[in-house]
Order: structure tokens, then C-alpha cells, then sequence
């Protein structure tokens, strides 16, 4: 290795080592420790011009004992703290939270990961917290069972919990809370509790919170559960045999995504997933007859729910089975086509505000009202007189149970915040893990009691496949326009 003195400003520096199988950033790198000149800012002379980072050593005939001219700016001289350092372990619990930019894990209590999961995805929902905060400690109302009220008690308390600590939190009262609501958690094999599909924890522990969380006051009995992840649904209903027809109306509390060898993305899944075959009874043709339902969304949540069908039993060997195919979902998800006629109409506005607010985010300039530009909504949904503004469109809000803010209008755009996976074959076995956007953007994985910061860029990769985490739960949050 070659040894030369560098220049720089009143000072030189003999005998620095040039390793010659290193890159010359390596070289800058060992000034910077002589002179403070962070690499970037450094110039040094030599044959042929300036060094760069990734110059090749043996075509520019370095010297034994050479002189190097360097020149750049070093770093300011950084002055001791007035005060000494603070480790965050000598913080308190709530400021350690804050500063490690994540909440705490939960311990598994034996195949709990189910629980564990769903309970990290539901967390992350501010509004559902904040009703939990307000649910009276004692006082229930009198068609809500003892046993509903311990278990939002102990979602509560858990919550709770979670937001005050670092280190992880057992969650021992919620768990046996929930068994004693629904006896099939509490399941025993060969001693042992068993494994649990963690679609009907989310299911049951929502239903329980939507009996809880509603309005005491007789005037407005506002459920905040339906107003957070409620979809509206409307449906045709068509026999073809007899030509009878019928609409039905229903709210839903996740969109199914069905998976065939047909589906490759989440929004293919979410299309055959409102569409279905029933048997039922056939009055004019007095017998059980095929129909076919096909929903649209006509009320949209704050937080929309999508559940991968990957399950299915298997007759030959009496089991849950579990579809492995690939199917990708994006960051952003737009189900504007998936919306009836009505709820088209009442986007159309907050959706042209959106697309405005974006521009301006991008820098572009607007387009001119009148332009002749195509929408590509009116392309994408194939709805008639959409493009035609009226003051009744644009004066609409979303409707009823779409959104509990009176000041902020939903768009049909969602961005994803919370992805629940399984890891194996089966339901009854493998292992449950949280994947949750924190308020600060950064994605954590809660793998139990053991949170990891995550690239969001790694996030859609769950998407199956293989025998690696695939995606189960999706959970969307609403783009929303102020008024």
C-alpha cells in the first residue's frame, strides 16, 4: 500500500496509507477522521483531474511518498451538551414510546397469535380508541350483556396498555375476557390451547364493540363501529329461470376478495367477491330455483376491510385448507367501480377535489374549467351524465353511515395502514403476524411480543405464493376532501 502526505489548507497530513483494493471512497473516508471534510466535500488533485469515488487506483499513477492537494470545508466543531445525555431507558414509559416510534408487542399465551394480530390491527385505528375511552367503566346499557361489557372493558384497558409501554404486554385479562364470550377460543387439544383462525377474532370482537359502542342518547343512537367499517351494500337479485327479480340492501363489515385461478390482483378478487349464486324458493315456479346476486357499495367506511378467502375445507382429509396463490393488492386502492350509480354521483365532487389537490401537490397546473379532457372516472365507470356537475352533487355528503366527520367527504380512494398474514398450510396451525403503518409513516411488523421496523416497499410483497406470510386481513383508510 502506497503511503502519501495530503495537503489541506495550513495543515499536512505524512504518512496516509492508500489501501489500493479499496474504492478511493474508502480513501475520504480516513481524511474525513484527519480533517472533519465530510467525503462529498472533498477535492483532491491528481492525475488527470479530481479524485472521484469510484476512480480505478491503477491508472492514476499514485507515488510512494506523493503529496495530495485537498481542499473542502469541514464540519462544525459540535460543543458539548450543556446538559449530560439522557438514555431512553431512564425516560418515562410514555416518552420511550414516542421516541422508539411504536407502540409494545403482545406476548403469545399459547397460540395466541390470532388474538395477538387482529388486536395490533385494531389499535391502530385512532377513532376506535378515542370511543373506547369515552365506554363508561360501570354503567352499561340494559340490552348490552355483562359478558360484552368485560370484553370492551378489557379491549380498552388493552389498548391502553399498549400506548403507555415499551416492553411487551401480556394480555392475559382480555384473553380469558374472550374466551368466556366465545367458549371457541378457549379450545383445548392434548392440553394445549389450539390454534385459532384470526378473520373470526377480528369478526367477533367487532360485533361485540358494535353492540357496546353506540350513543346512549334515544335521539341519535350512533353506532361507531358501522360508521368506522361499515359497508353499505345493494343488490339485484335475479332468477333467470322465472324472471323474477328483487333489490336487497344490507351493511357488511368486510369486502370478501374470492380467489380462482381467474384472480391475479385484489381488485379482480373484490369483483367476483359481489357477485354470487343462491338457492332459494321460487315463488312463481313453486319450487327451489338458482339466483343471482350482484352488489355494488353504496356507503362507504372510514376503514375498509378486505378478507383474502384463502380457507376452505377440505372433505378428504376433514380439514381447513388454504389457497396459496399469489394475489397482488397495491399501497392505494381505488373502488370507485365497485360503487352503485348513486354513490358515483355523490364522488364525483370530493373526487374532482382530490385530483386538484394533488395537483397542486405535484406542481402541475390545473386544468381550465370547460377543458376538453376526458375524465377517467366517466371512463372507468361506464355511468351516464357523471362528467355533469349539479349543485345537488356537489353539495352532497356520502350519505348515511358513510362517515361520522360532517366536515371531510371520502373519495373511493383508500391507502393501506394494516395487513394481518398467515404463515402455513392450514388455519388450525401456522402462525399469525400484524404488519401496522404507525402515525409516523413507518410500517412495524408485530410478530408477538417482537416489533420490526419495516420498508414499506416489502409490505406488498405478502402477497403469496409460497409458504412465506401471505396477506389474510387488508385494512384500508379513507382519503378524505375537507368541505
Amino acid at each position: 500500500m502506497p503511503t502519501v502526505s495530503v495537503k489541506w489548507q495550513k495543515e499536512l497530513y505524512p504518512g496516509v496509507e492508500i489501501d489500493t483494493t479499496q474504492p478511493p471512497y474508502v480513501f475520504k473516508c480516513q481524511l474525513y477522521d484527519l480533517t472533519g471534510v465530510p467525503p462529498e466535500r472533498q477535492k483532491i488533485m491528481v492525475k488527470g483531474g479530481i479524485l472521484k469515488d469510484d476512480s480505478d487506483w491503477s491508472k492514476l499513477g499514485i507515488k510512494e511518498g506523493q503529496k495530495l492537494m485537498m481542499v473542502g470545508t469541514a464540519d462544525e466543531i459540535v460543543k458539548a451538551p450543556e446538559k449530560g445525555p439522557v438514555f431512553m431507558e431512564d425516560l418515562p414509559e410514555e416518552e420511550q414510546v414516542v421516541a422508539v416510534g411504536h407502540s409494545a408487542g403482545l406476548f403469545n399465551l399459547g397460540n395466541t397469535c390470532y388474538m395477538n394480530s387482529t388486536m395490533q390491527c385494531l389499535h391502530s385505528v385512532p377513532e376506535l380508541k378515542s370511543a373506547l375511552i369515552e365506554y363508561p367503566q360501570s354503567g352499561r346499557s340494559n340490552d348490552l350483556d355483562q359478558s360484552s361489557h368485560l370484553l370492551t372493558v378489557a379491549t380498552r384497558d388493552l389498548f391502553s396498555e399498549l400506548d403507555k409501554n415499551v416492553k411487551p404486554v401480556a394480555p392475559m385479562q382480555f384473553w380469558m375476557v374472550l374466551r368466556k364470550k366465545y367458549p371457541q377460543f378457549g379450545q383445548l387439544h392434548n392440553g394445549s390451547f389450539m390454534q385459532q383462525d384470526a378473520e373470526e377474532c377480528w369478526t367477533q370482537i367487532l360485533y361485540t364493540l358494535s353492540q357496546a359502542l353506540r350513543s346512549p342518547s334515544t335521539s341519535s343512537n350512533v353506532d361507531t363501529v358501522k360508521e368506522l367499517f361499515g359497508i353499505d351494500l345493494v343488490s339485484r337479485v335475479h332468477c333467470a329461470e322465472s324472471g323474477e327479480e328483487s333489490r336487497e340492501a344490507e351493511t357488511i363489515y368486510a369486502l370478501k376478495c374470492h380467489i380462482s385461478h381467474e384472480v391475479n390482483h385484489l381488485h379482480e378478487g373484490l369483483k367476483h367477491g359481489l357477485k354470487s349464486e343462491l338457492e332459494k324458493a321460487s315463488p312463481s315456479l313453486g319450487r327451489s330455483a338458482v339466483y343471482l346476486k350482484d352488489s355494488r357499495i353504496n356507503g362507504l367506511p372510514k376503514y375498509l376491510t378486505i378478507q383474502f378467502v384463502r380457507f376452505f375445507w377440505k372433505r378428504e382429509s376433514n380439514q381447513k385448507a388454504k389457497i396459496l396463490r399469489k394475489v397482488d393488492y397495491p399501497l392505494e386502492l381505488d373502488i370507485f367501480d365497485l360503487c352503485s350509480d348513486d354513490l358515483r354521483k355523490k364522488l364525483e365532487t370530493p373526487r374532482q377535489m382530490l385530483r386538484e389537490e394533488d395537483g397542486r401537490k405535484a406542481g402541475l397546473k390545473l386544468k381550465q374549467k370547460g377543458s376538453a379532457s376526458v375524465d377517467s372516472d366517466v371512463k372507468m365507470s361506464d355511468a351516464e351524465g357523471l362528467s355533469n356537475e349539479s349543485e345537488e352533487s356537489s353539495k352532497a355528503t356520502l350519505g348515511e353511515g358513510a362517515s361520522s366527520a360532517k366536515n371531510v367527504q371520502l373519495t373511493g380512494v383508500y391507502d393501506l395502514v394494516a395487513v394481518l398474514t398467515h404463515k402455513g398450510r392450514s388455519a388450525d396451525s401456522g402462525h399469525y403476524v400484524a404488519w401496522v403503518k404507525q402515525e409516523n409513516g413507518k410500517w412495524v411488523q408485530f410478530d408477538d411480543d417482537n416489533p420490526i421496523p419495516q420498508r414499506e416497499e416489502d409490505i406488498t410483497k405478502l402477497s403469496g405464493g409460497g409458504d412465506w406470510h401471505m396477506a389474510y386481513i387488508c385494512m384500508y383508510k379513507a382519503r378524505t376532501i375537507p368541505m
